[in-house]
């Protein structure tokens, strides 16, 4: 059995026990709102949607049948690989505490629900964008354990457009919750927790 197996099978795992939690937290938070994904600006919103599509292309590619993504491939030591791992299952555990916090605020857009309420607890205690770090921390790991340079460039434009949008994310949290959030921003570091 190659280690490319291996580790395709730890990822079809993964998927197989992540995606329904995920899927669920979107469905639960659904309200049936109008949201306008516009407040993204047109860049964002198309860019941002591409390079997902881009990413899960090469993703499945890999899954499917990793020659057909040797073109971009990189030989990486085991133990790395398995360190890709444990950083995807961090990354995974940390998304699921994200979208149980968050609860019914759960949106795919900058754009705040009518019923918007500030979440200050669970992870949002230390972090305001702690999906954003889950992120950048499961864009790793997958690179890591793909041995797949277009992966993590598809990844990290993903990660970066998100940084980008976050400008305008926190523009609307201060017009809905004024005082309230920037006390909230003083307390806590944007992504990585302030010390």
């Amino acid at each position: 059995m190659s280690d490319d197996y291996i580790f395709r099978m730890i990822l079809l795992a993964g998927v197989a026990l992540f995606m329904p939690i995920g899927v669920y937290h979107r469905l639960k938070a659904h309200t049936g709102e109008k949201l306008d994904r516009r407040q993204e600006g047109f860049f964002i919103l198309v860019t941002l949607r591409l390079a997902g599509v881009a990413a899960m292309a090469g993703f499945i590619a890999y899954l499917i049948h990793p020659p057909w993504m040797t073109w971009a491939a990189i030989p990486l030591a085991a133990w790395l690989r398995w360190s890709g791992v444990g950083l995807d299952l961090f990354g995974a555990l940390l998304l699921v505490w994200i979208v149980r916090t968050l609860g019914g605020n759960l949106t795919d857009t900058v754009v705040t629900r009518k019923q918007h309420t500030l979440v200050t607890t669970g992870p949002y205690r230390w972090v305001r964008h702690p999906f954003y770090f889950s992120a950048a921390v499961l864009i790793a790991g997958t690179f890591l354990i793909t041995e797949n340079e277009f992966i993590l460039a598809a990844g990290g434009l993903i990660l970066l457009l998100l940084v980008i949008r976050t400008g305008k994310e926190e523009e609307n949290l201060i017009t809905r919750f004024g005082a309230a959030y920037r006390d909230y921003m003083k307390r806590t570091g944007r992504f990585v927790p302030r010390w």
